[in-house]
C-alpha cells in the first residue's frame, strides 16, 4: 500500500547551541578548558552564534549532531541521501527483512494522471507477485541444498530464506519503501539544506529535507535561522535554471 513520509529527530547534542559557542569561544580568548562553558548565558550564545554564523566560521558548528529517524520514503530517495557523504547511515537491509507485501511512494505527478495511480498499483502489485514467487522457488532450493549438505531441516530452512530473498529482491521497484537512521553534524545539515531545500530537487528529497529542518529549528534556532536552499542568503546560484520564486522561497523557510 502506499506510504508517507515521516521524519523523526531521535537524539541531538545536548544543548547544542551552547556547545558551539563554548568551542567557538576557546578561538577567541585565552580561556580554558574549565573556563569556556563559563557565562554562556542564553543572550551570550546568541550573540555569539550570531557573530560566528555571519562571519561565516563553520568549524564550531561541527560538534553539534542530529540524528533522524526516517521512514516512508522511497528506495529512490535514500539513493540520492547517501550520496551526502559526510554523514552516518543505517537502512533497513532487503537481504535479512523480506518485503512480503511492501509499501511504496507513489509521485504526486503520477497520481494526478488520468489512471495514471491505478497503473502505478498494479505494476506494485505484479513487482510484490513476482517478488513473492521468486523467493519462494529460491527458498525451497536452498533449503533443498542446505539439508543435502548435512543442515537439519531447520537450520537449512531458516538459511535459505536469507538466500532466497538475497536474489530475489533484484525485482523489487524503486518506489519500495525503506526506512533509515541518518546523523550529520550541522554544518553537513546546512550544505544538505542548501542542496536539497532547492525547488530544483527532486520532490521527495525535497520535502524530507524540508521536514528535517523544521525539527532542527525547534532544538537549534539559532544554528539553523538561515538554513535552506542557497537563496536565503544570497542571489540564485542556479542562472538561467532558476525557478524564479526567490521572494516566496525565502518567505518559506523563515516562516518555517
Amino acid at each position: 500500500m502506499e506510504t508517507t513520509l515521516k521524519v523523526t529527530l531521535i537524539q541531538h547534542t545536548p544543548e547544542p547551541e551552547k556547545l558551539v559557542a563554548a568551542a567557538a569561544k576557546l578561538c577567541y580568548s585565552k580561556a580554558g578548558a574549565d573556563e569556556i562553558m563559563e557565562d554562556l548565558t542564553d543572550d551570550n550564545v546568541e550573540r555569539f552564534l550570531t557573530r560566528l554564523m555571519d562571519m561565516g566560521h563553520a568549524s564550531p558548528i561541527e560538534h553539534a549532531s542530529f540524528t533522524f529517524a526516517i521512514e516512508g520514503v522511497s528506495r529512490a530517495l535514500t539513493h540520492q541521501l547517501v550520496r551526502h557523504r559526510m554523514a552516518s547511515f543505517s537502512q533497513k537491509s532487503q537481504r535479512y527483512v523480506s518485503e512480503g507485501q511492501f509499501n511504496y511512494v507513489i509521485p504526486p505527478e503520477i497520481k494526478a494522471l488520468p489512471d495514471g495511480e491505478t497503473i502505478f498499483v498494479e505494476g506494485m502489485e505484479n513487482a510484490q507477485k513476482t517478488y513473492d514467487a521468486l523467493a519462494q522457488k529460491l527458498i525451497e532450493k536452498y533449503t533443498r541444498d542446505l539439508m543435502a549438505s548435512g543442515l537439519s531441516e531447520k537450520q537449512a530452512a531458516m538459511a535459505a530464506e536469507k538466500q532466497g530473498i538475497e536474489d530475489a529482491r533484484f525485482v523489487l521497484p524503486n518506489a519500495c519503501e525503506t526506512k533509515i537512521v541518518t546523523t550529520m553534524n550541522t554544518r553537513e545539515l546546512l550544505h544538505f539544506y542548501n542542496q536539497r531545500c532547492c525547488n530544483r530537487a527532486q520532490w521527495e528529497i525535497r520535502e524530507l529535507a524540508t521536514q528535517m529542518l523544521k525539527e532542527c529549528k525547534k532544538v537549534a534556532p539559532l544554528l539553523f535561522k538561515n538554513g535552506g536552499p542557497r537563496c536565503m542568503e544570497g542571489p540564485c546560484p542556479e542562472g538561467s535554471m532558476t525557478c524564479g520564486k526567490m521572494t516566496e522561497v525565502r518567505e518559506k523557510f523563515k516562516q518555517l
